[in-house]
Formats: structure tokens, sequence, C-alpha cells
């Protein structure tokens, strides 16, 4: 399902980069078939720039509210796994404290 979400992004901002590419290319003055350098003002080119320069930071302002709202979780996420490693190496400890077991014979050191 993530390969798809990516296809989709991309297709998005593939349309998206399109769009403000016709904008730039086509002339103002509404649809006539030829195609010829834009006539555009610099208060127009401005304004579009202005214009794509908030929708990103709106997107960039949503994307942090998510993350803001996300940290808890991840905190508690990384609190319980680090208490759950603090006592495997308690038991892991306590298991070797322990002592060897009577019913497991212990190794052979003779070479030959």
């Amino acid at each position: 399902m993530r390969m798809g979400q990516e296809d989709e992004q991309s297709r998005i901002l593939c349309e998206l980069s399109a769009l403000v590419y016709n904008m730039l290319r086509s002339p103002m003055d509404g649809g006539s078939p030829h195609r010829s350098l834009p006539e555009i003002t610099p208060a127009g080119f401005a304004s579009l720039l202005l214009g794509m320069s908030l929708a990103l930071m709106v997107c960039g302002s949503v994307t942090f509210v998510i993350g803001f709202m996300l940290m808890p979780w991840v905190i508690g996420l990384v609190t319980v796994l680090y208490i759950a490693g603090v006592l495997n190496s308690i038991s892991s400890f306590l298991y070797w404290l322990s002592g060897p077991r009577k019913d497991v014979p212990l190794p052979d050191w003779k070479l030959w």
C-alpha cells in the first residue's frame, strides 16, 4: 500500500509542476491555440510565487502540527521499549547469578 501512496504523491507533484509550467507558458488571453511566450507581468509572477510559497508554508505547518501531536506517542513507545530492555538485562543478570544448573554437565577440557 505504501508504494501506491508514493505513486499517488509523485503523480500529484507531476501534475502540479505541469500546471505551474503551463501557467507560465500560456498567454493570459484565455486560450489561443497558438503557443507563444507568456505575457505575464512582474506583479503577476510575484503573486504566483507568493501563492506557491504560501501553499508550501501551510503544508509545512500542517505537517508540523501532526508531528507535534504524535510526539507523545513516540516518547511513550521509546520509554516502554527502554523499560523492557532494562527488565531484560536485570533478568539476564539474575539468571547468571543463580549459578550453573545441576543437570547440565560441564564440558570436558581435555585436548588429547
